[in-house]
């Protein structure tokens, strides 16, 4: 083996990073792109500037503009505008009988709503992933209404704000990732883009747009979400922010209101639907920003693309890995982002504001007997949002000629209080990362982890690193039906009950009785 530099060769200059573990070097903070501010704010990412000398790259950039909503999350302030960077973790040490130095690359996209995240969060630190043969790249992108945000055009042909400049920030970061990883002991040619929640869901999107094509092999997609906005639906936001923040609908108004002021005004309208039980949808939990089906870079919801066997054109056969968690639902009412649903009028006129069958409803009171109320809200909720869209998504890439694979976070624990830890919204991802050690995690994943987790992180790093490899995560993939097996993740190592996957069988087959909705934020 021989010693990894810790200086880099990037197309806009030389960076250096450091050691952060005795095996694992760490580059942070490489701009991809220029700062999207001033002239080039709300327009597409535009290349990052050339630097003279070695770029010191051994803390995390700043975080694109946004309200803080995690605790120890960084916060973003005004001169913060270096905003569009990523990170890259890579071997210490060189394998010389590795002759091209090409290491399968993963490229992580992080969640957050399209409104807040960032890629310097402790859970997607990339040591453990990179130890298992992987060279690991984290990306920050414009989220809120910077990123995804309808900025009303001029008049006809005018191009200058796109809808989507979020996923376009994502698009630039894989270009990067193609033109320069080579220098980090990457292959170009051998990369897996990956996510969870809003960053699945932006997955799933560039699986489906011309603009991403050949920039990624494989793609692993966690809890994607159900919401794609209508350029309708898109505008009439701006319209409510606009109005929030003082300013007129207009690009020319949209740009005199500073990014912290944006961000203030769309907190604002959040609010106001929250307390709004008249507000439909939006009031049970309100997400103002998605990618918008502009179409132009974006038809339609990936899904409703990928089941009209569209992505098969679009993308030549990447391979897709999506996974959901059992009850993902459990944790956005555990922190307070979903209205209560308490009573069965409650439950009745959710259904009825999402457009839902009463007898969909009926069917998962029947196959809950003795739940609660709230807990069948958060399972029809849950399925709805993102259960039920992740296996989806994935049965329909199968059918249309894609090669996927599905899968289920089932762990359950008891705390040290006693209490049941759920496999909820989230609590994949510290696994998947082997991030478990982090003291950042333990609400995700209900308190300091035991040998068993361990060992479930050390499957899941494994079935990542292979996948990321080769294609292969270690199960069959779904048939051309668009059934087959689903792998489920316990810390037992095996399916976590037959009548877990019996009852989850009978909830899809009510989807299938009673329709699928597709939503908009």
């Amino acid at each position: 083996m021989t010693a990894f530099p810790t200086t880099f060769r990037t197309t806009t200059g030389p960076v250096r990073g450091a050691l952060t573990a005795p095996d694992t070097v760490a580059v942070r903070g490489i701009p991809y792109a220029a700062p999207p501010f001033g002239p080039d704010r709300f327009r597409a990412p535009r290349p990052p500037r050339p630097w003279a000398g070695v770029r010191d790259c051994t803390r995390f950039g700043p975080v694109a503009p946004q309200s803080a909503r995690l605790p120890g999350a960084p916060h973003w302030s005004p001169g913060d505008e270096d905003v569009l960077t990523l990170n890259v973790w890579t071997p210490a040490r060189r394998d010389p009988a590795r002759a091209d130095g090409g290491l399968p690359v993963l490229v992580w996209i992080h969640g957050g709503a399209y409104t807040f995240g960032s890629s310097a969060q402790p859970d997607f630190d990339g040591t453990t992933l990179c130890r298992a043969g992987l060279v690991v790249v984290t990306v920050n992108y414009r989220v809120g209404f910077e990123g995804f945000g309808h900025v009303p055009p001029a008049g006809a042909g005018d191009e200058r704000h796109p809808d989507n400049r979020g996923l376009l920030d994502q698009i630039a970061a894989l270009g990067w990732v193609r033109d320069t990883i080579a220098s980090f002991g990457g292959d170009p040619g051998n990369v897996t883009v990956a996510g969870q929640s809003a960053g699945a869901s932006s997955v799933a999107c560039l699986l489906v747009v011309d603009a991403a094509r050949g920039l990624f092999r494989r793609a692993i997609a966690h809890s994607p979400v159900n919401s794609c906005s209508s350029v309708a639906l898109a505008a009439e936001t701006t319209r409510r922010v606009a109005a929030a923040a003082g300013v007129p609908a207009t690009a020319e108004g949209l740009l005199s209101a500073s990014p912290q002021a944006l961000v203030a005004a769309s907190d604002e309208v959040v609010d106001a639907y929250r307390r709004d039980p008249d507000a439909g949808p939006r009031h049970y939990d309100p997400v103002l920003y998605a990618p918008v089906a502009d179409g132009r870079l974006l038809a339609a919801d990936p899904l409703a693309t990928t089941a009209g066997g569209t992505a098969r054109a679009a993308h030549p056969r990447p391979g897709l890995l999506v996974c959901h968690t059992d009850q993902e639902y459990w944790l956005l009412d555990a922190v307070g982002s979903s209205a209560k649903v308490c009573t069965e009028e409650q439950l009745a006129r959710f259904a009825a504001d999402f457009g839902l069958a009463a007898g969909l409803v009926k069917e998962y009171r029947e196959l809950m007997p003795g739940a609660p109320v709230p807990d069948v809200h958060l399972a029809l909720f849950g399925d709805l949002v993102f259960g039920e869209y992740g296996r989806r998504l994935a049965g329909a890439y199968a059918a249309s000629g894609g090669r996927a694979h599905l899968s289920r976070f089932a762990r359950r624990r008891t705390d040290a209080e006693g209490g049941a830890v759920l496999p909820w919204h989230c609590a994949d991802v510290p696994f998947a990362f082997g991030t478990l050690a982090d003291e950042s995690v333990r609400f995700l994943i209900g308190g300091a982890p035991d040998a068993a987790d361990h060992q479930l992180s050390r499957r899941m790093v494994a079935s990542w690193a292979s996948f990321a490899a080769t294609g292969d995560p270690g199960w069959e993939p779904l048939g051309a039906s668009g059934e087959g097996p689903v792998h489920v993740w316990t810390t037992s190592g095996s399916d976590g009950g037959a009548g877990d996957t019996e009852r989850i069988a009978a909830f899809r087959r009510a989807w299938r009785t009673y329709g699928f909705p597709l939503l908009e934020p």
